[in-house]
C-alpha cells in the first residue's frame, strides 16, 4: 500500500510518499480501505519533534474514514464492505473520568490514517453517519469527540445556557459550536478575523466579537446582558484564560482543552472563589462518548466544516496550510485513488 511514512523529526520534506506492507487483521481487528483523512495539529507537533514518545518509522494521522475489506479472528463477517468511521483513541481504559495509563491516540506509535489501509481493533469501527461523504466523515474523529466530551460531560452545558467559544476556526471549535446549538445553548464565538467570525455565524454562531479589539471582554459581557456567559469552551489560553476569568458569569464553568499562546501567566483566584467558577481540563474522550457524539451527529445532522481538500501525496503541502493557521474547519486529504 501507499502511505506518508514518517522516518525523522524535520520540515514537511521529510513525509514521504512510501509503499510499504499491507497490514493484516489480527484477532479482534479489522482491516480498512480508507477513502479519507483529516489533519489535527497533533501530526505537526509530532513531526516537530514536540510530542513525547516519539518512535521511528511512523505513519501519521488519527481521523479516517473508509470501507472494511478485512477482518481477523473472532469479527463478524457482516463488518466486510461497511463504510466506517474510527475512533481513534486506543485502550481508553476503565474509568470514564480520566483515561488510563496505556491511553494512545491512532499516528504514532500505531500506525495512522495516513494511508491507504490501516488495522485497527474492531471495537475502534463505528458505522459512517448516512448523510456525511467519507471526506466529512474524516473531519469528524478527533475534533467531534473532544469537544462532545468538554461540552457534554464536562461543561454539562443544558438548553438555554449560554456558551463562549474561543479561537473559532480550528476543527474542535467548529464542531463546538454546532454541538452546542444541537444541544439548545445560544452560542457566541471569538476571532481575531473577520471573516472567520462571519463563517462562523454561517455556521450558527449567534454572535462573534473580534478578539483583536481591546474591549472585546466588554463586548461579550454586553452580548449576555451583563451576565457573562455559564460555559467558556477556551483553547487559547494565556492572556485569552486570563480575560476568561473575568467574564465567565456567576456559577460558570469554563474548559480548557489547549494552550495555543502558551501558559497562563496571570491568574486571579478570588474570581474563582468569590464567583463559584469550575474550572475544568479535558482532553479526547471514552468510547461511550465517542459513540454518544456520533449518534448526535447523526440526529442533529451536523456537517462539520472541511477547508481544504489535498491528494494523500500531498500531506506536506496540507500541514504547511495548516501551520498557517488561516483555515476554516479541517484539512482533509483524500486517499481513494491516491
Amino acid at each position: 500500500m501507499k502511505a506518508i511514512v514518517l522516518r525523522e523529526i524535520g520540515s514537511t520534506e521529510v513525509l514521504k510518499l512510501e509503499i510499504v506492507p499491507d497490514p493484516v487483521a489480527g484477532p479482534g481487528e479489522v482491516v480498512i480501505r480508507l477513502e479519507a483523512a483529516a489533519l489535527n495539529h497533533r501530526d505537526v507537533w509530532i513531526r516537530k519533534g514536540m510530542y513525547a514518545g516519539i518512535r521511528f518509522p511512523a505513519i501519521l494521522g488519527s481521523d479516517g474514514a473508509g470501507q472494511v475489506v478485512g477482518i481477523g479472528d473472532g469479527v463478524p463477517e457482516s463488518w466486510v464492505g461497511r463504510s466506517v468511521v474510527i475512533d481513534p483513541g486506543l485502550d481508553w481504559g476503565d474509568d470514564p473520568r480520566v483515561q488510563g495509563p496505556n491511553f494512545r491516540v491512532l499516528g504514532m506509535p500505531d500506525d495512522g490514517t495516513y494511508a491507504e489501509l490501516i488495522r485497527v481493533p474492531v471495537a475502534n469501527v463505528h458505522d459512517r453517519p448516512e448523510h456525511l461523504s467519507a471526506l466529512e466523515t474524516a473531519a469528524i474523529p478527533l475534533a467531534g469527540l473532544t469537544a462532545y466530551r468538554a461540552l457534554v460531560t464536562r461543561a454539562k452545558l443544558q438548553a438555554g445556557e449560554t456558551v463562549l467559544i474561543t479561537g473559532i476556526g480550528g476543527g474542535v471549535s467548529g464542531l463546538a459550536l454546532q454541538i452546542a446549538k444541537a444541544l439548545g445553548a445560544t452560542a457566541f464565538v471569538t476571532s481575531r478575523s473577520e471573516a472567520k467570525l462571519l463563517k462562523a455565524k454561517e455556521l450558527g454562531a449567534d454572535a462573534g466579537v473580534n478578539s483583536s479589539e481591546a474591549d472585546w471582554a466588554k463586548k461579550l459581557v454586553g452580548l449576555t446582558g451583563g451576565e457573562g456567559p455559564n460555559v467558556i469552551l477556551d483553547s487559547v489560553g494565556g492572556e485569552t484564560f486570563s480575560r476568561c476569568l473575568q467574564i465567565v458569569g456567576r456559577g460558570g464553568r469554563i474548559v480548557t482543552y489547549g494552550a495555543t499562546t502558551g501558559p497562563v501567566e496571570r491568574m486571579e483566584l478570588t474570581r474563582v472563589f468569590w464567583k463559584q467558577i469550575d474550572i475544568l481540563g479535558s482532553t479526547m474522550g471514552s468510547p461511550t462518548e465517542f459513540a454518544a457524539m456520533l449518534e448526535l451527529v447523526s440526529r442533529s445532522r451536523i456537517r462539520p466544516a472541511v477547508d481544504r481538500v489535498f491528494r494523500l501525496g500531498d500531506a506536506g503541502k496540507a500541514q504547511d496550510t495548516m501551520e498557517q493557521a488561516g483555515q476554516f474547519g479541517k484539512i482533509v486529504l483524500e486517499i481513494a485513488g491516491s
